[in-house]
């Protein structure tokens, strides 16, 4: 009987994490489906208990999904918990265990895709959400030297700071952490001396409300800095076209989505993913548009 995995979202169906994941699953003669499960917010308790269904093996987890899901599971893992956001599912008998692998693939990402260091770094996230989490615990363990967060919702960002100054007492980190107002975004130079800017919004996505569009404008781009937009449909962002032409160098967002993968399709399998044969179907499905 063939199994299966998911990916739970809403939007989900412009995903091409299903493309990577089952040339995966298929390099290594697995009988299992990767599918898209695109879910509404009332049917995201009944989509999570489906995954206890024998014919189910786990699930990814995305936009907006990543911190609602937590008190659906059985168990969580230190690191999702400290994030406070699960992007991977894992069905083992019958118990339901939450993984963040976002914070792997983000670090990864940087240091494979453009050898940047963070340690002693500035930077600056734009979002607080579930990937923004991720991304910000990530850097502290790191030991960034500071961090400023900027999101559209003061309270969030807020609550995203607290959540980061508990981390670093227990671990006894000292990065300069801030927070700010989305309309200092508007503030030219105000981030002049940043190193490494991430974009964890959705603004520019594909088919979201937000295409077409950027968090930023040329003149708040360092030249030199680092810019690592998460957004990885379309490639180039419209972040990462006025990055160049501000002089800093880019990074998109799909080296993060396929190590995340990666590791993700570890914990399901249980054996070392083909990282090669991800990136490479990746890429063809989202540029090279072979679906």
């Amino acid at each position: 009987m063939a199994k299966f995995i998911g990916l739970i979202g809403n939007p989900a169906k412009h995903s091409i994490s299903p493309y990577f994941q089952q040339a995966a699953l298929d390099y290594y003669h697995f009988d299992i489906r990767y599918e898209t499960w695109e879910t509404n917010p009332a049917k995201l308790e009944a989509a999570v208990a489906g995954l206890r269904e024998p014919q189910n093996l786990g699930a990814n987890v995305t936009v907006p999904y990543k911190e609602a899901v937590l008190p659906l599971l059985d168990e969580v893992d230190d690191m999702a918990g400290s994030i406070g956001a699960v992007n991977t599912i894992v069905k083992r008998d019958d118990t339901l265990l939450g993984f963040n692998t976002d914070a792997h693939g983000f670090i990864r990402g940087l240091r494979q895709e453009r050898q940047f260091n963070p340690e002693g770094k500035r930077v600056v996230v734009l979002g607080a959400g579930g990937v923004a989490r991720a991304v910000c615990f990530a850097l502290l363990r790191e030991k960034v030297s500071s961090l400023i967060i900027i999101n559209r919702t003061p309270v969030r960002a807020s609550t995203l700071a607290s959540s980061l100054e508990s981390y670093m007492t227990e671990a006894g980190l000292k990065t300069e952490l801030t927070t700010l107002p989305w309309q200092s975004l508007t503030s030219a130079g105000a981030f002049a001396r940043c190193h490494l800017m991430v974009n964890c919004t959705t603004m520019g996505m594909k088919h979201s409300s937000y295409e077409g569009k950027s968090p930023l404008s040329i003149e708040m781009i360092p030249k030199g800095a680092l810019v690592y937009d998460l957004v990885y449909n379309p490639y180039p962002t419209p972040l990462l076209q006025l990055a160049q032409k501000a002089g800093a160098n880019i990074l998109g967002g799909l080296a993060m989505l396929v190590y995340q993968g990666a590791a993700s399709f570890e914990l399901w399998m249980g054996k070392k993913a083909p990282v090669d044969v991800m990136l490479d179907r990746a890429k063809k499905a989202l540029i090279g548009g072979e679906k």
